[in-house]
């Protein structure tokens, strides 16, 4: 009775007005989990509330990289669930005032041509946990219908377009001063660069997130996994701080050559990656000094950006970006090198590039309360307008 009771009460609130949403992302960079609070009715971003971050420790990091590409029963599988989980469950038993938690789970093989999409963690034990409505699951039901499953941020990133429109960020006309199809001045583009890099074209003149010619989204390539795996096998490093090493040194245009003849670039958007499909790239750089090798794996990712811009419908006005890479200053001055318009974190707007991807998911919980599509073709490829992910609330 009470888990029909608070499904429905959900459903009513968010069909009548804005909830507070708490979403979660634990990213493929494998550096911890992100959590922040967002008030919207699923349409509309009313306001950004509480964040909080839970880094893994070094034993957890070490089991989540170990199932790196296992599937659901494979040894090693339930563990990384285990450790998913309880690092939800603690930090998200901190917030107040949560109406429903959005879980994106932990990433552990995407395969959306092949054996589908997995992500570790179960939506019904932090919902117990928390005794909190939790929708999770995001990716399945696109996948089921032909989609890619990625990227899912894009009705977000849609409704931060309308946001900043609305908000007359510079260089950025209110949608309602343009004509159709101007996208307020322009159209934008939100990247973000976390273990892969994925990026969302967007008109914020376009009526809805799905409408046609609104979105195009897709991952772009490799972006900070092949860093930070070599860093962390030759230094014993997490990550390239602000792109230190890569600073100091050249990059390897032969393997950036055999990058871009790799198969994924010739493909049209929307398309997706596993976080390590282009894994061989290690290998690429094995004979390299470590400066040398990190700098040809910055280079790959800002020009991976650079060659998926080229496949949207017209250049964007500019680019946000978040995600760990804004940090890399090396990775930032080669995309403004590379890309044409202007090239900022998101913060330059006013948004939170660390907590990006955990607000999406809040937003998208909201979302799937009201019914409503969280991917589209023009986002991941899927057939129609779809809604995914699975409610669940405690028992």
């Amino acid at each position: 009775m009470r888990k029909a009771w608070m499904a429905q009460g959900l459903r009513h609130k968010a069909a009548s007005g804005p909830v507070w949403a708490l979403g979660a992302m634990s990213g493929t960079s494998l550096d911890g989990v992100d959590a922040a609070m967002v008030l919207t009715d699923g349409d509309r971003i009313l306001e950004f509330g509480a964040r909080a971050y839970r880094p893994y420790s070094t034993a957890e990091r070490a089991s989540l990289r170990a199932a790196l590409g296992l599937w659901p029963g494979d040894p090693g599988v339930a563990e990384a669930a285990e450790i998913v989980e309880l690092a939800h469950a603690e930090l998200l038993s901190g917030f107040e005032g949560v109406d429903v938690v959005g879980f994106h789970g932990q990433t552990l093989a995407h395969d959306p041509r092949g054996r589908g999409t997995h992500q570790a963690g179960d939506g019904r034990v932090l919902a117990e946990a928390l005794g909190l409505p939790v929708v999770w699951d995001f990716r399945t039901s696109d996948v089921t219908m032909g989609g890619e499953g990625a990227p899912l941020a894009p009705f977000f990133h849609y409704a931060c377009a309308r946001m900043i429109a609305a908000a007359t960020g510079p260089g950025v006309a209110p949608a309602s001063d343009a004509g159709p199809g101007s996208g307020g001045g322009g159209p934008l583009a939100f990247l973000n660069l976390g273990g892969v890099g994925n990026l969302t074209w967007v008109d914020p003149a376009a009526p809805a997130p799905e409408a046609p010619g609104a979105c195009l989204a897709f991952d772009t390539g490799p972006a900070n996994a092949p860093i930070n795996d070599l860093v962390q096998a030759r230094l014993g490093w997490d990550h390239d701080r602000d792109g230190a090493l890569a600073a100091t040194g050249e990059v390897d245009e032969d393997v950036l050559r055999r990058l871009f003849g790799a198969a994924y670039f010739h493909r049209p958007p929307p398309k997706s990656l596993d976080r390590d499909e282009f894994g061989w790239l290690g290998e690429a750089v094995a004979g390299l000094s470590d400066a040398d090798a990190a700098a040809t794996l910055t280079a790959a990712a800002a020009a991976a950006v650079a060659e998926g811009l080229r496949q949207c419908p017209a250049p964007p006005r500019r680019v946000f970006v978040a995600g760990g890479g804004r940090r890399n200053a090396v990775m930032m001055s080669l995309l403004q090198d590379m890309l044409p318009g202007g090239v900022e974190p998101v913060e330059a707007v006013g948004l939170d590039g660390d907590m990006f991807e955990a607000q999406a998911f809040a937003y998208l919980a909201v979302r799937v309360a009201r019914g409503w599509p969280t991917s589209a073709p023009g986002t991941t490829g899927v057939a129609a307008a779809i809604g995914g992910g699975i409610l669940s609330t405690p028992v």
